[in-house]
């Protein structure tokens, strides 16, 4: 599934939002910029090293140690087009909703604190891992969680590859972010029966972990009572 708009207008412009996407960005078009033994080196040290998070700042690889601040830092670096696409596309359809309940500044913290709890549960399921894990999907998972409750039955716009054929269809929010929330937990379990957090290079945990984050902060940050949407009509 594949969204691309819901029915919900935002009564103020998504400033956050828009600022998120553009320091993701323009921290990827300067990993452009790197050649690769520098950003090889970029990606270790402003990545999360889960290792070296938990050995308190002592290098583990052949590469300089973390920052302290790498769990932060790693929420606005891409490994590709692909990836960064992904994730501001998911964080533009269903932000502007979220950061309009929250408000700006309450927002922002919401996002990052969101995104520090997902970084933190895929260390804690890959204790030992010399990886870096870098992205924004466990921050932009906590602003899907938090979606997903404040509005449960919005019509969101959806295309659903199928071979050749991919038709779009009217779904509500519930059935889209509940199947994605799903596929999550899916991947997440056969990544832990294999020890570890990661299958094919997604760390699962740190979604499900920001999900979950999304659902509980939005009751702690929401200052705009949400707008009741029902399937049948309003």
């Amino acid at each position: 599934m594949i969204p691309f708009r819901d029915d919900v207008p935002a009564k103020q412009f998504p400033v956050i939002t828009v600022l998120i996407i553009l320091a993701n960005l323009g921290a990827f078009l300067y990993q452009l910029t790197l050649p690769p033994p520098e950003l090889e080196r970029f990606i270790f040290q402003f990545g999360v090293v889960p290792a070296e998070l938990l050995s308190v700042g002592q290098s583990l690889t052949a590469h300089p140690v973390s920052v302290p601040l790498s769990i932060v830092t790693s929420m606005f670096l891409h490994g590709g087009w692909l990836h960064l696409i992904g994730n501001m596309w998911y964080l533009w359809v269903f932000g502007d909703n979220v950061e309009d309940r929250m408000g700006h500044s309450r927002f922002l913290f919401f996002y990052l604190i969101s995104g520090v709890v997902a970084g933190s549960v895929h260390v804690f399921f890959n204790p030992d891992s010399l990886l870096p894990t870098i992205g924004a999907s466990g921050a932009v998972a906590g602003v899907l969680g938090a979606y997903l409750l404040s509005y449960p039955f919005a019509r969101i716009l959806t295309i659903i590859p199928l071979f050749l054929f991919w038709p779009v269809v009217e779904l509500p929010a519930l059935l889209v972010l509940g199947f994605w929330f799903l596929l999550q937990l899916i991947n997440g379990a056969v990544a832990a029966a294999v020890d570890t957090g990661e299958v094919g290079g997604v760390a699962w945990w740190a979604h499900i972990g920001g999900f979950v984050a999304g659902m509980i902060l939005i009751g702690i940050f929401a200052k705009r009572p949400v707008q009741r949407y029902s399937w049948g009509g309003r």
